[in-house]
């Protein structure tokens, strides 16, 4: 059993399928007695779900880069405060969907803000709370955004409706961040079949933090 609050975050491309592997990894963490709660960024409580909406609304094409990201930071903000920082102290394992990554790749990179000026609006919101484990889920972008429009559940949002330059831009940034945080972010083959992902990625959680 895991003794003390531990947060593991999933990144990846618009389509990767991260929300249904947390949502497999969840069940088989909480059958085995752990204490897990999952959630979400931006959203997983009240005010964040609120920005949420605003970020993601497709209506919105005029909001400007800094605007986005600032946005982004205080959804994460609100959401760490209300919902992680007290989980972790109940010595939880939190499964968050996205993270402080996602604004690096997507508002730092593919925005063209920079990555460390992205950054230091997300330590003002985060202070020194960082993940212990991220796991990336690497799909070619084409691959990603193919599964959602083929996904007839899934709304498609604001982000997922730029352009294909930009989705790329993301991957490259994301690559970045593999290389900046070797020892926090591991990989694992988003295009295999849901239940290979899933079984790859509860391997990675089992070894290197479930004890």
């Amino acid at each position: 059993m895991v003794q003390q609050g531990t947060f593991i975050t999933f990144e990846g491309p618009e389509g990767a399928g991260k929300t249904t592997v947390i949502m497999e990894l969840y069940k088989r963490l909480k059958d085995g007695g752990h204490n897990v709660m999952m959630t979400r960024e931006p959203g997983g409580i009240r005010i964040a779900e609120k920005i949420r909406e605003v970020i993601l609304d497709n209506r919105h094409q005029e909001m400007d880069a800094k605007t986005e990201a600032l946005l982004y930071a205080a959804a994460r903000r609100q959401h760490l405060a209300e919902k992680v920082i007290p989980a972790l102290a109940e010595g939880s394992i939190i499964l968050c969907d996205r993270f402080v990554d996602s604004s690096l790749a997507y508002q730092g990179y593919a925005r063209g803000l920079g990555m460390d000026e992205v950054l230091s609006i997300n330590e003002f919101a985060i202070g020194e709370m960082m993940p212990d484990l991220t796991v990336f889920f690497d799909i070619d972008p084409e691959v990603g955004l193919a599964r959602i429009s083929n996904n007839d559940t899934r709304e498609q949002n604001r982000l997922d409706n730029e352009s294909i330059q930009f989705h790329h831009k993301v991957y490259e940034g994301y690559q970045e961040l593999i290389l900046r945080y070797p020892n926090r972010i591991v990989t694992t083959d988003a295009s295999l079949s849901e239940a290979e992902v899933t079984e790859n990625v509860w391997k990675i959680i089992c070894s290197q933090l479930i004890k």
